[in-house]
């Protein structure tokens, strides 16, 4: 198989379905060997089920594609360097990793236990954390060495995380700070070859479906701008030697849209060219306000 990331080798988290598994067929049918990684739980963290990753790899492998199906939890820091160990004897290197695993347990803020916080943001935060820092050590590595890096860390935010959504205190939080995340590796990690990049894609997947009622499959024969293999393209190619002039970015996908989201920016400042008095700050931050943009809406509101 040939493509845009043929020889190359990439690490899918949560690649067993929806997202994660468009993701990793796309790669293959890009030429990448592709590392199969889902724990094959369900929806919300809870019940292994078979080995859904398994499937993958035999999708691949009847494509004519290399892959091998890997069970590591993201969020271990022991079992994640162990997967980047065996990728690298397995095929000889690693050049893409794409953090895409995540689960929910929705919850309004008020009700949210500690243990639903406790683990989404295990999942989604530290599940991007532990993968690419065993990967970006590998890199670091080789590059001091004098080789040639050429690497991509793709990371998964969400509109929830950069503009919040009601009921998801725990999710929207962990996808923040997931973008921020992606601008400091960008920044420290470019010296080595490697960019850092995030999405926050729209579509239908089990983590969606039950929220997003909007998100049904249309009538046969009609473009289905919810379906999660429109995500993977702009995925595949972050993950190619063409994207190496991109880095701290995060791309909002969905359907056939591409976009970028700006982000927290500096915005209009009041200078007093002294120290405030608690009573003044009202009136300036009431100028702050008609000088800067409305915020958009949170998700839900």
């Amino acid at each position: 198989m040939s493509g845009i990331c043929e020889g190359r080798v990439v690490i899918i988290t949560g690649a067993a379905r929806g997202i994660g598994r468009a993701h990793a067929l796309e790669f293959a049918r890009q030429g990448a060997r592709v590392v199969v990684n889902d724990l094959g739980v369900q929806a919300d963290g809870t019940e292994a089920k078979g080995g859904p990753a398994d499937e993958v790899v035999e999708e691949i492998r009847a494509m004519g594609g290399e892959a091998m199906a890997d069970g590591a939890d993201v969020a271990d820091w022991e079992q994640t360097g162990a997967l980047v160990a065996k990728t690298v004897e397995t095929f000889g290197g690693l050049d893409v990793v794409v953090n895409n695993a995540g689960f929910l347990r929705d919850r309004m803020f008020v009700s949210a236990g500690e243990d639903e916080w406790d683990a989404v943001i295990r999942v989604h935060l530290k599940g991007h954390f532990c993968t690419a820092r065993h990967a970006g050590e590998y890199w670091r590595n080789r590059s001091k060495a004098g080789e040639a890096v050429d690497a991509r860390i793709i990371n998964t935010s969400s509109g929830a995380g950069l503009q919040g959504s009601v009921g998801q205190s725990a999710y929207s939080a962990a996808k923040g700070a997931i973008a921020s995340l992606t601008l400091v590796q960008a920044a420290e990690m470019g010296r080595y070859g490697v960019t850092s990049n995030a999405i926050a894609p729209a579509a239908r997947t089990r983590m969606t479906e039950a929220i997003f009622t909007d998100m049904a499959a249309p009538e046969e024969g009609h473009f289905d701008e919810n379906a999660p293999e429109n995500i993977s393209p702009l995925v595949v190619w972050l993950g190619s030697a063409e994207s190496r002039e991109v880095s701290g970015r995060v791309f909002e996908v969905k359907g056939g849209i591409i976009g970028t989201s700006d982000g927290w920016r500096d915005g209009p400042i009041v200078d007093k060219g002294g120290r405030w008095e608690p009573d003044e700050v009202g009136a300036a931050v009431h100028e702050l306000m008609e000088k800067s943009p409305t915020p958009q809406k949170v998700f839900g509101t």
